[in-house]
């Protein structure tokens, strides 16, 4: 599969580019350590900003493989990071990448998910030869589903008791988009 890795976006309001050990606490603060935004995700709520600079210091080594697509999410007009849209899984066989993303609860209901994954979306399928790109929900966050629906991803069913995510066991909502089905 054609890996390019984390290159620098933009889009009209937002700038997406690579994380660094200097981002430690504003990823805490603006995200990392709020539960409302970690409660459907599959990582813990972070206690402290070492958490957050152990998580960067490994980051910043994985951005040396072409396989790593991780974007911290900065509004243009504020230079503030407010979240991430990386690949979290890669599946060669058919040539299939997984989305996930989270932003801080102050900037939600702003369009600023939608607008970052569609710009991923186009990227990955301009530069690199993905056939099918996916993201999953808890089924419980109707949100993050909204926002895989805005981007053109199609609701593909629910996988039961699939997902595991700081509430425990959860059900799992599954989106997608095809090559064939995207809009150059």
């Amino acid at each position: 599969m054609k890996q390019v890795g984390t290159i620098p976006l933009e889009t009209k309001r937002l700038i997406l580019r690579r994380l660094t050990i200097e981002d430690s606490e504003d990823m805490f603060n603006n995200w990392a350590s709020d539960y409302k935004v970690t409660k459907y995700l599959s990582w813990r709520t972070y206690k402290s900003v070492e958490t957050a600079k152990d998580f960067l210091i490994q980051k910043e080594k994985d951005y040396l493989s072409p396989s790593t697509y991780d974007w911290g999410i900065v509004i243009k007009d504020t230079n503030e990071l407010i979240g991430t849209i990386s690949v979290v899984n890669i599946e060669e066989k058919t040539y299939t990448m997984e989305i996930g993303y989270c932003i801080g609860s102050k900037w939600w209901g702003n369009g600023y998910t939608p607008e970052a994954l569609e710009r991923i979306i186009e990227f990955l399928f301009e530069m690199t030869d993905v056939n099918r790109i996916e993201a999953k929900h808890d089924d419980n966050n109707h949100n993050s589903g909204r926002v895989m629906t805005k981007c053109h991803m199609r609701f593909e069913g629910i996988l039961r008791d699939k997902g595991l995510n700081n509430n425990g066991v959860c059900d799992e909502a599954c989106h997608s988009i095809l090559r064939r089905e995207y809009d150059y």
